[in-house]
């Protein structure tokens, strides 16, 4: 099959898993929102918009031969890039494997009639709530409208679409409730994410009653993931607390995940991302590696608490028994489960 065509039917998107390569590319930070829990700090990412021939040569230093990661094209809001459809193109013509846009569902630039669904495999929709009130008091007014009306068009027209639902204190009662949401909507897969204590969710004064506790997490995620699963839609969701017979694997290590920010900088850990610990950057075209002590050099403690990055970053997901231990361990948070729905439906 030649770069940049695929068969009928055929669609990927990003595989949170061993051996897998993914590359997350912030063509701007500009959005036209100002979520409560958005991870984009401009001071540390950049404020600018990059040019989509400067997209495109960046996207080069992760394409080529034998390399064929899949990309997921992000902001702030990607639809506002002017050029997005022909960022598409571009990394089509260079192989990736697959190709996702992340979108709040304001979908700028008239991007579906821009594309086609031979294009982009996914447009993945990020909605926190299965009501307007409670999706909108995270996301902004208005919101909840203009995403499931975008949803239904870019099903309508043909494109794979999913769902990123971040999972926090003010929505988890509604988790459950974006089943029949979903599957009225025609979403094929369903991301669910653990709120991160990073960028705007690290600065509100009210960061701690964000997070969810490991009792709510468990007794939530699993079993409305099955639920969703069996309605014929792929879900996907951090592990978050490993049990006790559960060995913890650092994706810094094990996977090949690059995050990359308008300013340059190239992250392997999202957790990093509020601070300049990026272990890569892009420096006169070029993917360098940067000298020590970056995130590369944390991946390789062992600590009993597992993940060492959250453990500096967001220590609230961790609990301590009286004689000092952790009473349990915490997962990386790119290495995911995933229920698919043919599995679920046999």
């Amino acid at each position: 099959m030649a770069a940049g065509t695929r068969g009928a039917g055929e669609k990927r998107t990003v595989a949170f898993s061993r051996d897998q390569a993914n590359v997350f590319f912030h063509v701007l930070t500009a959005c036209n929102l100002r979520c409560r829990h958005c991870y984009i700090d401009p001071a540390q990412h950049g404020d600018q918009t990059l040019a989509a021939d400067t997209v495109g040569r960046w996207l080069q230093l992760f394409a080529g031969p034998g390399k064929s990661p899949n990309l997921v094209l992000l902001g702030g809001e990607p639809t506002l890039h002017p050029d997005l459809s022909g960022i598409i193109r571009r990394a089509r013509s260079l192989g990736y494997a697959s190709v996702t846009v992340d979108t709040n569902g304001y979908l700028f630039h008239d991007i579906l009639d821009r594309v086609g669904p031979e294009e982009v495999d996914f447009f993945s929709f990020s909605l926190d709530g299965a009501s307007a009130g409670v999706n909108d008091a995270i996301r902004g007014e208005g919101c909840y409208r203009r995403c499931t009306e975008g949803i239904r068009r870019a099903v309508k027209k043909g494109f794979g679409v999913s769902v990123i639902f971040t999972v926090s204190s003010i929505n988890r009662h509604e988790l459950a409730a974006m089943a029949p949401l979903l599957e009225n909507l025609g979403v094929e897969r369903f991301f669910i994410q653990v709120i991160g204590l990073r960028g705007a969710s690290a600065r509100d004064a009210q960061s701690d009653s964000l997070q969810v506790s490991r009792d709510q997490w468990l007794e939530t995620v699993p079993s409305v993931a099955a639920d969703i699963a069996a309605r014929g839609i792929t879900v996907s969701y951090p592990r978050v607390f490993l049990k006790e017979d559960e060995a913890f694997a650092c994706a810094g290590q094990v996977a090949d995940n690059y995050f990359v920010f308008p300013n340059g900088r190239v992250y392997r850990c999202p957790l990093c991302e509020d601070f300049a610990l990026h272990s890569l950057e892009i420096a006169d075209g070029r993917l360098v590696q940067r000298p020590p002590i970056n995130e590369k050099d944390l991946f390789a403690l062992r600590i009993p608490e597992g993940c060492v990055m959250n453990r500096l970053v967001q220590p609230g997901n961790l609990s301590y028994r009286p004689d000092g231990r952790p009473a349990w361990r915490i997962a990386c948070c790119l290495l995911k489960e995933e229920i698919f729905a043919g599995d679920v439906l046999k």
